[in-house]
């Protein structure tokens, strides 16, 4: 086995860190702030940038991540690997059932499923390539299954795939053969010492860059439901301008969210996290058990069933299709569909990787990879499914039956979720339900963060958490907060989505190669003995 050999420095402020890491991407992310705050066309160059480079790697993105989804699923039927313990043989897990999952689904989603329960299947509902492609009816009801469809495949098997296959391959090298957690040890594992030192710090680096921008684009959705939440339930106008969060709310938002996970990540792994991870478990059951009482119940498990049989029936198809544009208008409206749906999401799920895969292997050492799988794939896309067929089940319903009346459709994607509330609730309960809602988006911001800042300090600490002091974690929240602030202000959420798009591109390729070292482990490692004669 080949030492990682991550370089700390013995004193000083960066005392069990990696200075080099830890100071290229700090310059980078003070550079990017600064050129988004002076630049006055920062959020236009940043639109070109993304285009750009959806037009190159449109196809690496889609093909990317659905490789990751089928091999994380073999590892887990296949009988010889699925028996494979993330640990020694003898070695159990830390943590019960419901906590593990609950860490790792509220540090794996959270956020979007708030934002997008309601979003992610009316948007498919009035447009998607079925659509587009004359195959089913726009607002009407022959396009329920494939607006289903469509919302699964961004949340279903593939992006959790992605998340875990980087956890499976930094638990099985740090766990099974000893290694630091760290996101360089699968490349040190299969290459020599001095090339693993000299990748080493560039794929930290890469890690913690996606990092930032992943959970940026998250706090970024978030800050501005919280607006339109706070705003329903205090009715105080300046928090919303001409239909969409005012700066000074999303400023004041993402302070408060930016200390709060602060407080979280200094309380450490063991306590803050893991209370509020439990609490956003427990607020989400009740949320969707409000749902179910008072919803479209009877919908929503029609389009369970029949959009989880168009998803798994389609499932290899969705994930395979590029759609390039050429001349005719069919083909340019499919790509411009692609462009802002699936390659979004798959940059966003690979930009959310680094922090989520180290998160997933930290808690998760013991299980098997089967009994991983389940719980990292399989469970939170059932669960997800269910969360947007009753919620956003409630949402179609309401408007097919006109009770709605588009109030729904015709709000911004961040406050869907409060017009259904609005919409589906007597006065009486509007404001309770929309608090509780609040309520849950906050610990759902707050874990995501705090997880954040931690597997950053994780990375820079060579997989050690002895160079994990306070500084340094009130450090990189302050730095986090800075970046989502400034380029809310440049540009929007269409900067914070284009640098996500750009920023996601390096550790695609990170992923691969860790996807290859741990499949080349397993088969050294596990190697059925030989037969005597």
């Amino acid at each position: 086995m080949t030492d990682v050999a991550t370089r700390v420095e013995s004193t000083g402020f960066y005392a069990g860190q990696n200075r080099l890491v830890a100071l290229t991407v700090k310059v980078i992310v003070v550079s990017l702030v600064l050129w988004a705050s002076l630049a006055p066309d920062a959020g236009a160059i940043l639109m070109e940038i993304q285009s750009a480079t959806i037009s190159y790697f449109r196809g690496w993105y889609v093909y990317a991540s659905g490789l990751f989804m089928i091999m994380a699923l073999l590892l887990a039927v296949t009988p010889k690997t699925a028996r494979i313990r993330l640990g020694a043989d003898t070695d159990r897990p830390e943590f019960s059932r419901f906590a593990w999952f609950s860490m790792m689904f509220g540090a794996g989603i959270g956020v979007g499923m708030l934002t997008y329960s309601t979003a992610e299947p009316l948007a498919h509902f009035a447009n998607n390539p079925d659509v587009i492609l004359g195959a089913t009816t726009a607002l009407e009801r022959d396009n329920l299954a494939a607006a289903y469809k469509w919302t699964l495949l961004h949340y279903g098997l593939t992006p959790w795939g992605c998340y875990a296959i980087v956890g499976m391959s930094l638990a099985y090298f740090a766990y099974r053969r000893n290694m630091p957690l760290t996101i360089r040890s699968p490349f040190t594992a299969v290459l020599s010492a001095e090339s693993g030192r000299r990748v080493g710090g560039v794929v930290d680096a890469a890690a913690i860059l996606a990092t930032i921008i992943g959970i940026g684009v998250t706090i970024g959705y978030g800050v501005n439901q919280l607006a339109f939440g706070m705003h329903q339930i205090t009715g105080w106008e300046w928090l919303v301008s001409d239909g969409r969060p005012s700066l000074t709310a999303l400023f004041i938002a993402v302070v408060f969210l930016t200390l709060a996970a602060m407080l979280s990540a200094l309380s450490g792994i063991g306590r803050g996290i893991r209370l509020l991870s439990n609490l956003n478990m427990a607020l989400s059951w009740l949320l969707l058990l409000i749902f179910v009482v008072f919803g479209a119940t009877a919908f929503a498990g029609e389009m369970f069933v029949t959009g989880l049989l168009e998803y798994l029936s389609h499932i290899a198809q969705m994930s395979v299709t590029v759609w390039s544009s050429n001349d005719t208008p069919t083909a340019r409206a499919l790509s411009d569909w692609q462009s802002a749906w699936n390659i979004f999401y798959w940059a966003w799920w690979i930009a959310f990787t680094p922090f989520v895969g180290l998160f997933l292997a930290r808690v998760s050492r013991g299980r098997t990879i089967g009994e991983y799988v389940v719980g990292a794939i399989l469970a939170p896309s059932l669960m997800c499914f269910a969360w947007f067929c009753i919620i956003g089940g409630t949402a179609l319903d309401l408007e097919l039956n006109g009770i709605a009346e588009g109030s729904i459709l015709g709000a911004d994607l961040s406050a869907q979720l409060f017009a259904t509330v609005k919409s589906l609730f007597s006065a009486s309960w509007v404001l309770p339900v929309s608090t509780l809602c609040t309520v849950l988006l906050i610990t759902y911001l707050v874990t995501s963060a705090d997880s954040a800042v931690l597997v950053i300090n994780t990375i820079v600490s060579g997989g050690s958490e002895d160079g994990t002091h306070s500084r340094h974690i009130v450090l990189w929240s302050v730095l986090l907060g800075l970046v989502i602030i400034t380029l809310l202000i440049a540009g929007g959420m269409d900067a914070l989505r284009s640098v996500m798009i750009i920023g996601a591109m390096p550790f695609s390729a990170v992923m691969l190669f860790m996807l290859c070292a741990l499949l080349y482990a397993i088969w050294k490692d596990e190697s059925p003995p030989s037969t005597e004669r």
